[in-house]
C-alpha cells in the first residue's frame, strides 16, 4: 500500500467537474476590485471577496508596496527571529498596539501562522483550550498542535460553554477562542457573556478578529472595542488579508505575552519573514481606515440595505449581521448550481458545503464592500431574486 492511494482514488471533485459546476480556483484576470474580470474576459461584479474596505487597489497602498520593494527588496531572506526582521516590522507593530489600544503586538506572515502559533506556543501539556464549534479551521489545527486538551462548544451557546468549563479541573489553565465575526455564519460572538465566563472560571479569552478589523468598533479596531471590552480579551488576533489589503497576521497582546511568543512561537521563528511590500501596504491601509471612517459607514450602508433586500425576496440569512450574508440554500447540487447560475449572469459568490457546513446545509455566502455602488447592489439583486426564484428557494 502506496501513501499515495488516496491521492490515485480522489474523486470527490470528479462528479462536479463534469456537471459544469466546479466552482473553486477561479482564476482572476484582474485586481481585486468590487468588478472582477475572470479567465476569459468575462467580468462579473465580485460578492466574493473580504476586501471589506475596498483598499486592494487603492493608489496609497499599491505605491507604498511598490516603494517599500524599491527601498527594501522583494523578501527578507529569513525568519523574525533571525535575519529577518525589518525597521518597517517594527513600525507596523506599534502602530498595530496603538490602534488596537494593546501594549504590543507581534507580525507574523499570514494571520493562519498567527492563530496556529500562538495557540500551539500557549496552551501547554496541562492546559485546555475552548473553541466555539464554528471557528475558524487555523484555531482547530492551532489546537491540534498544541500539548493541551481541546474543548469544543455549541456555536454561540453560553449554556454550553459554562457547562464545559465548569467541567475542567481548578488550577488548569484554560484559553477561550472564538471568532469575533464568523466568516460563514456572519454573526458576531456573544463576547460580554464570553468574559464574564472566563472571569468566573479564570480563563483568558482569545478573539480572532480576522474578519472584524475595520469592520467593528467605532474606529475598526474590532470585537473588543465593539463590546467595549478591551480590557477583558486578553488577546486578539488580525489579518492583512482582508480590510488591511494585504497579506500577513498580527497578535495584539500584553508586553510579557508578546516576549514569550518572540521566543517561543514555532510558526514565527521558523517561517519566513514577511516581505516589504506586504508590510507596507498594511501600513498604508491602516492609515487609511483611521482617517477615513465614511468607508466603514458605506460598508455598513451596504449590509443593511442587502440584509433587508435579501429577507424582502424571501432568503434564509440565519443570524448574519454583518457584511458576511450566508444564503441557506440547502443540499450541496442547489449550492453548485446557485453558484454557477449567478455566475454566469454577471456575479461571483462562494459556494459552502461540506465539510464546512452541516449536511443538507450548504450556504450562497456573500460579502460586501465600502466599494460597492447602491447601483452594484441593486443589479444583483435581480439577479439574486431570477436565480432564486428559478431554484425555488424564495
Amino acid at each position: 500500500m502506496s501513501i499515495l492511494d488516496k491521492c490515485k482514488n480522489f474523486r470527490d471533485a470528479e462528479a462536479v467537474k463534469k456537471a459544469g459546476l466546479y466552482p473553486y480556483f477561479r482564476e482572476i484576470d484582474s485586481e481585486q476590485d468590487t468588478w472582477v474580470t475572470l479567465e476569459g474576459g468575462k467580468r462579473v461584479l465580485m460578492l466574493g471577496s473580504n476586501s471589506y474596505m475596498g483598499l486592494t487597489n487603492h493608489p496609497e497602498v499599491i505605491e507604498a508596496a511598490v516603494e517599500a520593494t524599491r527601498k527594501l527588496g522583494t523578501g527578507c531572506a529569513g525568519s523574525r527571529f533571525l535575519n529577518g526582521t525589518l525597521k518597517i516590522h517594527r513600525e507596523l507593530e506599534e502602530k498595530l498596539a496603538e490602534f488596537m489600544g494593546t501594549e504590543s503586538a507581534l507580525v507574523f506572515s499570514t494571520g493562519f501562522q498567527t492563530n496556529i502559533g500562538t495557540i500551539s506556543a500557549l496552551v501547554g501539556r496541562n492546559d485546555f483550550v475552548i473553541t466555539d464549534k464554528f471557528d475558524h479551521a487555523s484555531i482547530y489545527d492551532g489546537a491540534r498542535l498544541s500539548f493541551g486538551k481541546a474543548v469544543r462548544f455549541e456555536h454561540n451557546d453560553m449554556a454550553d460553554l459554562e457547562a464545559k468549563l465548569a467541567q475542567i479541573p481548578e488550577g488548569r489553565g484554560k484559553l477561550i477562542v472564538v471568532d469575533g465575526i464568523f466568516s460563514m455564519e456572519g454573526d458576531i460572538a456573544k463576547l460580554p457573556e464570553i468574559c464574564e465566563l472566563a472571569e468566573k472560571f479564570g480563563a483568558e479569552v482569545f478573539v480572532d478578529d480576522a474578519h472584524a478589523i475595520g469592520v467593528l468598533g467605532p474606529n475598526g479596531e474590532g470585537t473588543a472595542a465593539h463590546f467595549g471590552l478591551g480590557d477583558k480579551v486578553t488577546m486578539t488576533m488580525g489579518t492583512f488579508s482582508k480590510s488591511l489589503a494585504s497579506l500577513g497576521g498580527f497578535l495584539a497582546a500584553g508586553r510579557e505575552t508578546i516576549e514569550f511568543l518572540k521566543h517561543k512561537s514555532r510558526a514565527l521563528i521558523f517561517s519566513a519573514s514577511p516581505s516589504p511590500a506586504n508590510v507596507s501596504a498594511a501600513m498604508a491601509a491602516l492609515e487609511i481606515i483611521k482617517r477615513e471612517p465614511e468607508r466603514r459607514e458605506r460598508l455598513w450602508e451596504n449590509t443593511r440595505f442587502m440584509l433587508e433586500s435579501f429577507s424582502a425576496m424571501g432568503f434564509d440569512t440565519g443570524s448574519a449581521e454583518t457584511p458576511i450574508v450566508p444564503l441557506h440554500v440547502g443540499d450541496m447540487q442547489t449550492a453548485f448550481m446557485m453558484s454557477k447560475m449567478l455566475e454566469d449572469r454577471g456575479v461571483f459568490v462562494n459556494p459552502v458545503v461540506p465539510p464546512a457546513t452541516p449536511p443538507g446545509d450548504c450556504l450562497i455566502r456573500v460579502s460586501f464592500m465600502a466599494t460597492h455602488t447602491r447601483e452594484d447592489l441593486a443589479h444583483a439583486i435581480e439577479i439574486f431574486r431570477a436565480v432564486g426564484t428559478e431554484l425555488n428557494i424564495i
